[in-house]
């Protein structure tokens, strides 16, 4: 009866398994659909104003800015009209981008990133980070605006180029991509310079004014963003990281605002505006982040703005400068579109590796991924890394785990002394409590030994899993075998299942509770954690493997020289 028993538990949990794989086959796996085209969309003139300079002014949903003086007030604007948008795309190719260029107002309505593959089953599917289609809206947006900028509330500038097709020559260091407009007797050119091996690029204007008169005008760079979900985060590992917009402060601090601060900050009518020296403005997603970055040594007006169709601004306006009849003047930012790693941001401006976002826990977890790096420019795995990380931990913890396998063993050694106090008091319950704390204190055993260590390593699994789960150096890194993906779960959940089972052998070290009900809610306890864990990133579960083994290891060690300890004395 045993055998047949156990023959049909083992057939029930191999059918289990197989549906759960077949299920996350069916239901669970990123859909590859290719993103809709990036279309040319046409001025909304429901969302401008009229020709009424006043109503201009009034005006708060455009996307574009108000020109603001050097002390940060604004300036009155002009209408101009609004061209229309039948032009074709300018298509730029890098080693590191490819992006599209609308030639109304010279916007980046298209950006997807070569080397980050949507699925590294799929390294043909770059991953799309900007976006102007009917599935998204995300775009960055830069201009000239003021009394004579080409850029205005209602309306945006129409460029001219050479050609409608840039790429990246091998062998060439820089791509440089130059828009033309002019007005009134003043030449702009809109170039963009990019650089192979960077995702920075530099977005400068180039102002030429043969007019009589001084010409006047703000640089204004913003990035333009709906209310969609995060595309770079797999629902498949229950990840929940942060999506929204972050910019820095006139404190020198970094500030992230959600989605729902940005509603409230529009419903209360508290937009953000702020005057900072240098700062950037931001919007994160899970791995990656796209910011403008003006100029370190101006003060630049922060805002965020929230327009008719629903989308979330947050950008940067820059004092108006002046270029004398007869003069030229250069004025530009730097634009950033690509993956979070943190040495690029922070070698870029202060405060911009902060978007790599570790939790509340980031002082622990920015140590972790700082040793974890060092020890992958050893081994070159960061699956290995995980592991070796892991023992090094477990080094480091080894004083607080043997004080808590020691507590551990000696409960488990005075279990029959207190099963016979079970029997002798049976369902007196304080008499039973009694007995227990003076065997507990002839023994010199504290009951709670064992769990203060655990307490404290808790942390430090917490910064592992965010270390895990936000750096982009780990999305789609190859451990070995199936294990393709160490950012995301193990698609045939063996790891997970290794991890049930030495968790049910190190539970077979612990001593056993003496309360029934405990007892048998510890040995669910393995199999709640498996499933728990199947959809965690497999490289985390590596590391809880690796940490259960040595544990494993650990408490055998000591439990054995505790029991031989006390045989001896018996």
């Amino acid at each position: 009866m045993n055998l047949q028993r156990n023959i049909l538990i083992g057939a029930l949990l191999v059918i289990t398994y197989l549906m759960v794989v077949q299920w996350n086959k069916d239901f669970v796996q990123q859909d590859l659909a290719p993103a809709a085209q990036t279309q040319v969309a046409p001025q909304d003139s429901s969302d401008l104003p009229g020709d009424d300079p006043a109503a201009v002014a009034d005006h708060t949903n455009s996307d574009v800015p108000e020109a603001i003086n050097a002390d940060g007030e604004a300036l009155a604007q002009v209408p101009v009209a609004t061209p229309s948008a039948d032009g074709q795309l300018v298509q730029v190719e890098t080693d590191t981008l490819k992006l599209s260029i609308n030639p109304i107002g010279g916007d980046i309505v298209s950006l997807s990133l070569p080397e980050y593959p949507t699925r590294k089953d799929r390294p043909d599917l770059p991953f799309q980070l900007l976006e102007q289609s009917s599935n998204r809206t995300y775009v960055a947006q830069s201009g000239l605006t003021g009394q004579q900028g080409p850029d205005k509330a209602t309306g945006r500038a129409r460029y001219s180029v050479e050609q409608n097709s840039y790429k990246l020559a091998d062998g060439q260091e820089q791509l440089v991509v130059d828009l033309k407009t002019s007005s009134d007797g003043v030449a702009f050119t809109k170039r963009f310079t990019f650089t192979r091996g960077s995702y920075l690029v530099d977005v400068s204007y180039l102002i030429d004014n043969q007019s009589a008169q001084v010409w006047s005008g703000s640089l204004f760079g913003q990035l333009k963003r709906d209310g969609s979900g995060d595309p770079s985060s797999s629902t498949a590992t229950g990840m929940a990281t942060f999506l929204g917009a972050a910019y820095w402060s006139a404190d020198g601090s970094y500030t992230k605002l959600k989605l729902s601060e940005l509603d409230d900050m529009q419903q209360k009518n508290s937009q953000l505006k702020e005057s900072v020296t240098g700062g950037w403005a931001a919007w994160l997603q899970h791995y990656f982040v796209s910011a403008w970055i003006p100029s370190a040594d101006g003060t630049h007006t922060y805002r965020t703005l929230k327009d008719r169709a629903g989308n979330y601004i947050i950008g940067f306006t820059s004092p108006a400068v002046q270029v004398p009849a007869g003069e030229q003047r250069t004025i530009s930012a730097e634009f950033y579109a690509g993956p979070k790693i943190q040495d690029d941001l922070k070698a870029i401006s202060p405060g911009l590796d902060l978007t790599v976002d570790y939790g509340f826990l980031w002082w622990i977890a920015q140590p972790l991924f700082w040793v974890l790096s060092l020890i992958h420019g050893f081994v070159g795995n960061w699956g290995w890394s995980i592991i070796l990380l892991t023992c090094l931990i477990k080094l480091i913890f080894f004083p607080l785990s043997a004080t808590s396998y020691r507590s551990m063993a000696n409960m488990r050694r005075v279990a029959p002394k207190l099963q016979a106090l079970r029997e002798q008091y049976g369902d007196d319950r304080q008499k039973m409590s009694q007995g227990m704390m003076e065997l507990y204190k002839k023994e010199k055993i504290n009951p709670l030994g064992g769990c203060l260590p655990i307490l404290v390593q808790m942390p430090v699994f917490i910064a592992l899993y965010w270390t895990l789960m936000e750096s982009v150096e780990i999305r789609q890194a190859e451990w070995l075998g199936w294990i393709t993906d160490l950012s995301l779960k193990d698609p045939y959940f063996i790891l997970p299942i290794i991890m049930g089972a030495t968790m049910f052998l190190q539970q077979q070290l612990n001593p056993t509770p003496p309360d029934p009900m405990q007892a048998k809610v510890m040995k669910m306890l393995p199999i709640v954690f498996t499933f728990f864990f199947l959809w965690f990133p497999a490289g985390l579960v590596l590391y809880w493997v690796v940490n259960n083994c040595l544990s494993i290891a650990q408490q055998w060690y000591i439990t054995r020289q505790i029991e031989k300890g006390a045989a001896s004395k018996d």
